[in-house]
């Protein structure tokens, strides 16, 4: 399976760091992430990545080539002209994906132990055009599913706006961890172009297709602001 690795993003909450580096670059335990997330998904079997790029998009490929790419097979989608956010970047993506039946997709800034054996295994068994890691964890938006673990909805606990299909009905709230499994039938239904959140399509595909959530226990920190740091170093050696 090839994995995507969502490595473009300008990392404000992560500055000063990244006013003059790439959050991808940001160490833990003097590991970059980006260098972390490569050989967790080796560890599960995945050799075949693509990265996309942004900001200090030059000190990225500067890093892999140094490393020999980990000894990955590395394909680089150049967003260099325009970032474009979590669904604009699957998007332009297209042309490295489409021809896989499904592929994995993940946050450089996530760090985690979910095991990821289990995690494909459930997509492919439960048959749905997309399957989110999500967990019962503290979030200030959370999707909401059913009771069959089906997306019904999104929710922004600080706003108290959501988008809610299906009916009047008790919904699990669970916080998304950066981490999907998707069918490459997506890009025959994704509308948006551009720059988007890939969260946005999903609560439009929701509506007709099947979009499964899969919680999990695992350790997980979202490596987004200098005092996470400090929590995933407790965590991730």
């Amino acid at each position: 399976m090839k994995a995507m690795i969502f490595a473009a993003g300008m990392g404000t909450r992560l500055q000063p760091f990244t006013d003059n580096h790439p959050k991808a670059l940001a160490q833990v335990n003097g590991v970059p992430l980006l260098e972390r997330n490569i050989k967790y998904l080796q560890g599960y079997g995945i050799n075949d990545f693509v990265i996309n790029i942004h900001h200090f998009g030059g000190q990225i490929l500067a890093f892999l080539a140094e490393n020999d790419n980990f000894g990955a097979n590395i394909e680089i989608s150049n967003e260099s002209d325009e970032l474009l956010e979590t669904g604009g970047g699957l998007l332009f993506a297209k042309r490295f994906l489409e021809n896989e039946k499904t592929f994995l997709i993940m946050n450089v800034d996530i760090l985690t132990d979910l095991n990821i054996t289990n995690f494909i295994n459930i997509h492919e068994l439960k048959g749905g055009m997309v399957t989110l890691a999500v967990s019962d964890r503290d979030s200030t938006r959370k999707l909401m599913f059913n009771d069959k673990m089906y997306l019904k909805g999104w929710k922004n606990l600080t706003t108290n706006k959501k988008t809610v299909v299906g009916g009047i009905f008790k919904l699990r709230e669970l916080a998304f961890s950066g981490v999907h499994c998707v069918n490459s039938e997506i890009f025959t239904k994704i509308t948006r172009t551009g720059k988007f959140s890939i969260v946005d399509e999903y609560l439009d595909l929701m509506k007709e297709d099947i979009i499964i959530g899969y919680q999990h226990t695992a350790n997980l920190i979202d490596v987004g602001k200098p005092e996470s740091v400090a929590e995933a170093e407790k965590l991730f050696r």
